[in-house]
């Protein structure tokens, strides 16, 4: 059961995360992770992250992300390939998205095209 069940929603808000880029933080190049991650900065490149990602409400991401699960408050302007994916209220996407589920809440912003289906 991924963390976006019905019963488990906020699984990826509490995991424990190994790698966070902070507010004001800038990385310029890919970010790889081996566990959960949080960018609450800004990184200009390719984030491959193995277990889950947050993007808090000040993060930017310019760059294609991989990851398991994502939860989304912040931008992303690149394409998303992942297994679970949440675009919470003040989030926005532009690029397009491949992913096995998909939770938007209202306000959310999303352009680009989306597939979607099993792994």
């Amino acid at each position: 059961m991924g963390a976006f069940s019905k019963k488990n929603k906020t699984a990826l808000d509490l995991q424990a995360i190994s790698t966070v880029i902070s507010e004001g933080a800038v990385l310029e190049g890919s970010l790889k992770a081996p566990a959960f991650a949080r960018v609450d900065g800004q990184v200009n490149g390719d984030v491959n992250i193995d277990e889950g990602l947050i993007l808090g409400e000040t993060g930017v991401i310019t760059g294609n992300v991989t990851t398991k699960e994502m939860v989304v408050y912040g931008t992303v302007t690149g394409n998303l390939n992942v297994h679970s994916l949440e675009i919470r209220s003040t989030g926005k996407i532009n690029g397009d998205i491949k992913t096995g589920s998909l939770s938007v809440e209202t306000g959310a912003v999303y352009n680009g095209s989306l597939l979607m289906g099993k792994e």
